[in-house]
């Protein structure tokens, strides 16, 4: 039976039907990582002994007629800025290189007690901060499509974990588009949850007001599973939100006929032209479907980016503070206080950091807040206005996950105007605070390659289920060309060949 690549759904009938065991899932993963492991770089520490012992005891419990959960003996690989008791939490710095978590985040834990097997810690942009994965000090990210292209970021890892087969399901986190761009870039189904719908304690923070924490799945199914097991109210978060339990996989069989869509004309501006030529088939897939599909605008979205990097830039330089090698960090040696603080900060933190911690300095300084840290405020509030006005005419809004396929490494860190406003698209949700989804729509043409490219589905505060329910049917009507090609992916994905990792 080969369980690698199987659909989540598939793995967990067989392991409760006893067909095969928790054990025997586990190894065909970590046999995975083993081979694709070094050639991808998507993981930064694989977690064997942890993931062993927990599928025997799952075994155990099964045998016994315990029922040790809905995801009981599924792999699930977890960002690395995510708590994992007794693992390594790095954040893809070096300053959190020797720091193990001495407990698990919320979303871990409630992995945890459904039965999931934590399988390793996924490469990451450092602290966050990128669009690319190319800014971890453990190595670049590379897209198992083309292992000369970067598989987005910030939850480089975790996407190309799942896409390449190392991992049925994966956890990431999103504060401008961290999970659905590389989503979109990898070929895969990505969601960013309402901000304040999953927990975000053992979560290390970036910009507070806009991380949320995410499932990544092959499948728009797989998603709904994952969130069904993460969501919920945690009084260990002040920011969670207190609502009822939604079983979001029973949500997805329903009629989509009937619901209105929105197209907002800000979010194609900077589209590609083969990207834009996929999306507008799948507008007119989803009409065949019966939904209703209205162009649209949203104004405020010309002001996103900037107010974004103002916003994201001050939290992180609040956050940021606890690492200077007295709270957390590692402590470099120095004479005198102010050189400890000095070379902690600068030897442990990469360039993208220590550029935007000093931008957030700048922001928050007394001169300069009302000038920029309040407009930039007064401008989210803006664009969570416009979308509020919105979702009363439409029960959805769309657009391309990002503007181009994935691009080749090295090709825009040196300029990072044009790596910011890649995220134009994904960026106004999560200053919204609403919803999206990313789910393959198809593939483009770039330098004569065929790369996968992402549809962004955005629904209304706490609407996931509409938001999934309309993912899935239109996955079952263009998803089986897209799942061959990523079957065929995977099989030319072998033994890493020295040649094929072009710096």
């Amino acid at each position: 039976m080969e369980i690698r690549g199987m659909p989540a759904r598939d793995i967990l009938r067989y392991i409760s039907s006893g067909e095969v065991s928790a054990a025997e899932v586990v190894e065909t993963y970590l046999d995975a990582i083993r081979e694709i492991g070094p050639q991808t770089n998507a993981f930064i520490e694989v977690l064997e002994p942890a993931a062993r012992a927990d599928a025997s005891r799952i075994d155990k419990e099964l045998r016994d007629g315990g029922s040790p959960g809905i995801l009981a003996g599924l792999p699930v690989a977890i960002k690395d800025n995510i708590c994992v008791k007794g693992a390594g939490c790095t954040c893809g710095s070096k300053i959190l290189e020797n720091w193990i978590a001495p407990y698990d985040a919320t979303a871990a834990r409630r992995l945890r007690e459904q039965g999931a097997v934590i399988i390793g810690k996924t490469n990451m942009d450092e602290f966050a901060m990128g669009s690319s994965t190319e800014t971890s000090a453990y190595g670049v990210t590379r897209n198992p499509w083309d292992l000369s292209r970067v598989p987005g970021g910030s939850s480089g890892g975790s996407a190309v974990a799942v896409a390449a087969g190392m991992a049925p399901l994966a956890l990431g986190t999103d504060t401008g588009g961290s999970i659905r761009q590389p989503a979109s870039f990898t070929g895969i189904c990505g969601l960013k949850p309402t901000y304040g719908l999953v927990s975000r304690y053992g979560v290390t923070a970036y910009a507070s007001s806009l991380d949320t924490v995410g499932p990544f799945g092959e499948g728009v199914w797989d998603c709904a599973l994952l969130l069904e097991v993460i969501a919920g109210h945690d009084p260990l978060d002040a920011t969670s939100h207190a609502k009822e339990p939604v079983t979001y996989t029973k949500a997805l069989d329903g009629n989509v006929a009937g619901l209105r869509v929105g197209v907002p004309q800000e979010l194609l501006r900077g589209v590609s032209a083969p990207v834009k030529a996929v999306f507008e088939s799948t507008l007119s897939t989803m009409e065949d479907m019966g939904m209703i599909v209205e162009e649209m605008s949203l104004p405020s979205l010309a002001h996103a980016v900037e107010a974004y990097y103002v916003i994201a830039a001050a939290e992180a330089s609040s956050n940021l503070a606890r690492f200077d090698g007295v709270r957390f960090g590692r402590r470099a040696d120095a004479g005198t206080l102010d050189e400890m603080y000095t070379r902690s900060r600068g030897e442990g933190f990469g360039k993208e950091v220590i550029k935007r911690i000093i931008l957030g300095t700048f922001v928050l300084d007394t001169g300069n807040k009302d000038r920029y840290y309040r407009r930039a405020a007064q401008v989210r509030t803006l664009i969570k206005d416009e979308f509020q006005k919105a979702f009363e005419r439409f029960d959805l809004i769309v657009s391309p996950a990002a503007p181009d396929v994935a691009f080749k490494i090295g090709e825009k860190i040196q300029d990072p105007l044009t790596m910011y406003l890649a995220d134009l698209i994904t960026i106004p949700v999560n200053m919204a605070g609403v919803c999206a989804l990313s789910m393959p729509m198809g593939f483009a043409e770039c330098d004569g390659v065929s790369l996968p490219c992402g549809l962004q589905i955005i629904g209304k505060p706490f609407d996931e289920q509409t938001v999934l329910r309309a993912g899935y049917c239109l996955e079952q009507e263009i998803g089986a060309g897209i799942r061959e090609k990523v079957r065929h992916m995977r099989q030319n994905l072998g033994p890493v060949r020295e040649c094929e990792l072009v710096d």
